[in-house]
């Protein structure tokens, strides 16, 4: 088992920035990605990032592109989402979660080993 916990969110202006934080705790071999999955109310959880174990491999969600970095420390088995440019439509409740692999996280159906509980993020005009 893995467990995930996430920090860091919050109310933030359009144009602020925030960084989450993701700290995994267990049996966290055989999970090379990490990332980050986001949901609104009324829409399907999407994806927004992933890295893989050596951060040779990183994915981003085309909205995200340039606004967002994903990267991790894997001393402290913990994933980061540092957020720019922030956005009204990046309000949500954001998931860290970890996969065998950084690209499979990416597709259009994930296969996800394991999700945290969640932080919210809201960000107001």
């Amino acid at each position: 088992q893995v467990q995930l916990v996430e920090s860091g969110g919050g109310l933030v202006q359009a144009g602020g920035s925030l960084r989450l934080s993701c700290a995994a705790s267990g049996r966290t071999s055989g999970s090379d990605g990490m990332g980050w999955f986001r949901q609104t109310p009324g829409k399907e959880r999407e994806f927004v990032a992933a890295i893989s174990w050596g951060g040779t491999f990183i994915y981003y969600a085309d909205s995200v592109k340039g606004r967002f970095t994903i990267s991790r420390d894997n001393g402290k088995n913990t994933v980061y989402l540092q957020m720019s440019s922030l956005k009204r439509e990046d309000t949500g409740v954001y998931y860290c979660a970890t996969a065998t692999s950084a690209s499979t996280m990416a597709k259009t159906s994930p296969k996800i080993d394991y999700w945290g509980r969640g932080t919210q993020v809201t960000v107001s005009s």
